[in-house]
């Protein structure tokens, strides 16, 4: 495994996530990719090896085991973190692109063409619904792989004897499970670590949706206010020119404009009166 390359994705991934993004990636890749790396494998290594059981009937106990172990947890736990960390290399896939064509654009009209993008790495348009939706795809995975383990093992745990009466076994038969309790102390781990995940996928996905709601309803607000300002001026507008237009009545009009008593005084007095 080239560990530059993966270090490359990983920092760029990190790079362009929120702060419950950079959380989610150091959980996953640190308490799940490394663990699954360094002790799973090792645990799961002999599980079909040391499935024993109580009989010498050929085929019997890899008829069990296969019965009881339909699917590796090994080879579930690889999937998993294949289809939950690929979402966050395509939004990394996505700045690029962004990135390459801001740098086609600028090079094919210069600086006075415009921009466009303001920030490629910014979460707006296209670049948004890409991370909502990987939020979203991952969520559902770790959700999914969740379901199927309860399904085959539950309460995901494994218990130390199993009863097996498959062909060709002659009977009931006994088979025994190679260190159950370490296997299911590794298994509740790999499933904290998932929960955990989810929740930290939902709550990314609610900030983000009400961040951006946040934001329209600001940009709704003004611009409603200057729409409310733009009336205003309008309206004081038109006020200013129907007075102008009255004075111009008066001075057009063959009428002279009422005029002002000579004494105001006499004029007070009988209007008192």
């Amino acid at each position: 495994m080239n560990w530059g390359i993966f270090e490359g994705l990983l920092s760029g991934a990190n790079k362009y996530s929120t702060a419950f993004g950079r959380i989610w990636l150091s959980l996953v890749f640190i308490f799940r990719v490394l663990v699954y790396l360094v002790t799973a494998e090792r645990v799961w290594s002999d599980d079909h090896k040391d499935f024993d059981c109580d009989t010498r009937q050929p085929g019997c106990s890899n008829v069990c085991f296969d019965e009881f172990f339909p699917v590796s947890h090994v080879r579930l736990w690889a999937l998993q973190l294949i289809l939950v960390t690929c979402p966050s290399l395509l939004v990394v896939m996505h700045v690029a692109y962004r990135q390459a064509r801001e740098k086609k654009h600028q090079e094919a009209l210069g600086k006075d063409g415009g921009r466009l993008y303001l920030d490629p790495s910014k979460k707006r348009g296209g670049l948004w619904w890409t991370y909502v939706c990987s939020l979203v795809f991952k969520a559902g995975v770790d959700a999914t792989f969740l379901y199927v383990f309860h399904s085959i093992y539950p309460r995901y745990t494994l218990p130390r004897v199993v009863k097996c009466h498959a062909d060709p076994c002659p009977n009931v038969v006994d088979c025994f499970i190679s260190k159950p309790e370490e296997k299911n102390i590794f298994t509740l781990f790999m499933v904290i670590t998932a929960l955990i995940c989810i929740a930290l996928n939902l709550v990314e996905l609610a900030y983000l949706v009400s961040k951006r709601c946040r934001e329209c309803l600001a940009a709704r607000k003004a611009r409603s206010e200057s729409l409310d300002h733009r009336l205003d001026w309008v309206t004081a507008s038109s006020k200013q020119g129907d007075l102008l237009s009255g004075d111009l009545i008066f001075l057009g009009s063959d009428v002279p404009p009422p005029l002002l008593p000579d004494h105001p005084q006499d004029h007070v007095k009988k209007t008192m009166v």
